[in-house]
């Protein structure tokens, strides 16, 4: 158990390709899986680890955030001792500057009594145990140990994702990025393992130098000045980073083998719960394939489809692979393919709206079509 470890969450997450579900959030407070936000996977993945002090680092839209994680508890992180922490720095100027949010926060860093620190951002979806990714940094000598994920599909997935280069001894040579130019790729899961003190160091000179806006630039630029190794990571990973892969790991969910491994294999996911009436099918509904969250009330057809809490489906409306997030009205006549709706939406009476898998239709929050 890493009890030696700080959990350190760093969400200055590049949204240019999702921006139509991040107007009002950041990345790791949009919904996924029906009742789970992305940030859940994470932040499970630390306390399963046996991490008991974990720090929030965001810069801007954190309200739906805060609201999600709040003290904790579900993560069991309302302690006396550690427990959570959010830092939140909202100047304009700080967009994407985790260095800023770190720099005003040092103090939570240096009075920690932890050695190791994990930092990580909040939009790589896997079920890990850090354990043993720690006891390999611990055992190389490492200043740095970066784990990543391989891929022999790299024309197609994980795009604009960081690749590294390593050697045979896994020692990392240098960093590109995923152009979709190649099928074999090593990529970075944007999970770094050091001492605090190096940490401290690396925050330091950015701070002196101005020369880096983030610990990941800091990091991937500077690694032919420290002894960097990589750690292989076997399981599911999946990067949200667009549009397309968000509705990507999405669908995937509603694969038995996958789901079980995500939500189960390393730990549970845990969540922000919800007292919620069950959901209720009544005759004539036909649900195939789907994850249904509590509370909706179902009279249509539902078909490889991912709904939230909430939502109503009037009889006639049709529904095929679509992601259906909270408090969402489907009226009577609807037939929806391939369309991510945000929360507090209403679908008017007989409106259809086809995607594509590659390119689905997004409808945002707070819209009556």
């Amino acid at each position: 158990m890493l009890k030696n470890y700080i959990g350190m969450l760093m969400l200055n997450e590049g949204e240019d390709s999702i921006k139509s579900l991040t107007k009002s959030r950041p990345i790791a407070s949009i919904p996924i899986g029906g009742r789970y936000r992305i940030i859940d996977f994470v932040l499970s993945n630390m306390v399963n680890s046996g991490i008991h002090n974990i720090g929030i680092f965001t810069n801007t839209k954190s309200r739906s955030l805060v609201d999600h994680v709040g003290s904790g508890k579900p993560w069991d992180l309302d302690r006396k001792l550690n427990g959570l922490f959010l830092f939140n720095l909202t100047s304009e100027r700080s967009q994407l500057r985790d260095i800023d949010v770190l720099s005003s926060n040092m103090e939570y860093i240096y009075r920690t009594k932890q050695e190791y620190v994990i930092i990580s951002s909040s939009y790589m979806i896997c079920n890990m145990d850090y354990n043993e990714a720690a006891k390999y940094h611990e055992q190389s000598g490492s200043d740095i140990t970066l784990i990543y994920k391989k891929t022999n599909n790299g024309k197609k997935h994980y795009m604009n994702c960081s690749t590294l280069y390593i050697n045979e001894d896994n020692k990392v040579l240098s960093i590109g990025k995923n152009i979709g130019s190649e099928e074999k790729l090593n990529i970075s899961m944007e999970m770094f393992i050091m001492k605090k003190t190096t940490l401290i160091t690396i925050v330091n000179r950015c701070i002196q130098t101005g020369s880096y806006n983030s610990i990941k630039t800091a990091i991937y630029n500077e690694v032919s000045k420290y002894n960097v190794n990589a750690y292989e990571f076997k399981g599911y990973l999946q990067c949200v980073n667009s549009i397309q892969n968000y509705y990507k790991t999405s669908m995937d969910m509603l694969n038995a083998k996958i789901t079980k491994e995500l939500f189960f294999n390393n730990g549970l996911i845990y969540t922000k719960s919800k007292d919620e009436a069950p959901t209720k099918y009544f005759n004539g509904s036909e649900v195939n394939n789907c994850l249904i969250s509590n509370g909706c009330i179902l009279k249509g057809k539902i078909e490889r489809s991912v709904i939230s809490r909430r939502v109503t489906v009037e009889a006639g409306a049709v529904i095929k692979n679509c992601i259906i997030f909270q408090n969402c009205e489907i009226k009577k006549g609807c037939k929806l393919t391939n369309v991510i709706i945000d929360k507090n939406t209403v679908i008017s009476e007989n409106t259809v709206l086809e995607g594509d898998e590659e390119f689905p239709v997004v409808i945002e929050k707070k819209v009556r079509t």
